[in-house]
């Protein structure tokens, strides 16, 4: 696919692994939109990039179909979507208090807010974006669109505390495929990235020892992850049309250890 001139869509876009992407669209020529939660962020790179910034909650069907509607008004229908938005906890299923000795599980609803974020906001981008691909003309080898998403490395190898983290992403994986083939009919290519350990605002408000013994987990290079590392990934994953229903890690070839 020819990113100039073409419409682009990117959850999470105010920072991190989001605004890499859109940044790294912007410049080959795409026009973008970025759907985000942090206005002051987001409006401040939209402005950077020459793009639109759409205040959404992915939770939400209003809010989503709001952002859409206010990205294509300004754009056109997107033939590009990346899903960066997200977010993270760390809670044992259950466990013993140090203190008194008190035994609690993880709060179910703490559990659902991962999922609800992460695997169905994720989900509910895709369905109202391919939906609207639809409407496209097709391009070379009849191709309407292309989708990313991000999942984590936590979805192979979670780690204490993760259940929740590792049990979205996971869907995130395990959903590429079968909605790769569900639109492979329409032109439309999905695929995901899994990232290890990269150098995200999250990450930043970290102790510098801290951020040092994760660079140094890494097997090569020993360090943290670039933002626009992913998002070259992502581009290449948009640019070259035979690539379709894959996940890949972007990962320095780390495996997670148990905590």
């Amino acid at each position: 696919m020819e990113i100039s001139g073409c419409a682009a869509v990117v959850t999470g876009g105010a920072s991190g692994l989001g605004e890499a992407t859109a940044r790294a669209l912007a410049a080959k020529g795409a026009k973008v939109a970025l759907f985000d939660l942090n206005c002051e962020k987001g409006e401040a790179v939209a402005a950077d990039i020459g793009g639109l910034f759409c205040e959404v909650d992915v939770t939400s069907d209003a809010s989503v179909d709001a952002g859409f509607a206010a990205a294509r008004a300004a754009h056109g229908q997107e033939r590009i979507l990346v899903n960066c938005a997200g977010t993270g906890n760390a809670i044992k299923t259950a466990s013993r208090s140090r203190e008194d000795g008190s035994i609690r599980h993880y709060p179910l609803d703490g559990f659902d807010r991962i999922i609800q974020i992460n695997l169905v906001g994720t989900f509910r981008c895709i369905a109202k974006s391919a939906a609207g691909m639809l409407t496209l003309e097709p391009g070379d080898d009849g191709e309407r669109g292309a989708i990313v998403n991000t999942a984590s490395v936590a979805a192979e190898d979670g780690q204490a505390g993760q259940a929740a983290y590792a049990a979205s992403k996971g869907g995130v994986v395990g959903m590429t495929l079968p909605i790769a083939r569900d639109l492979m009919g329409e032109g439309i290519r999905v695929n995901t990235i899994l990232p290890g350990i990269f150098d995200t605002p999250l990450l930043a408000q970290s102790p510098q020892h801290v951020r040092n013994a994760l660079a140094a987990s890494v097997p090569f290079p020993k360090r943290l992850g670039r933002p626009a590392e992913y998002a070259r990934l992502a581009l290449m994953m948009v640019e070259n049309g035979y690539f379709n229903g894959e996940d890949v890690r972007l990962d320095g070839a780390i495996r997670m250890a148990p905590r």
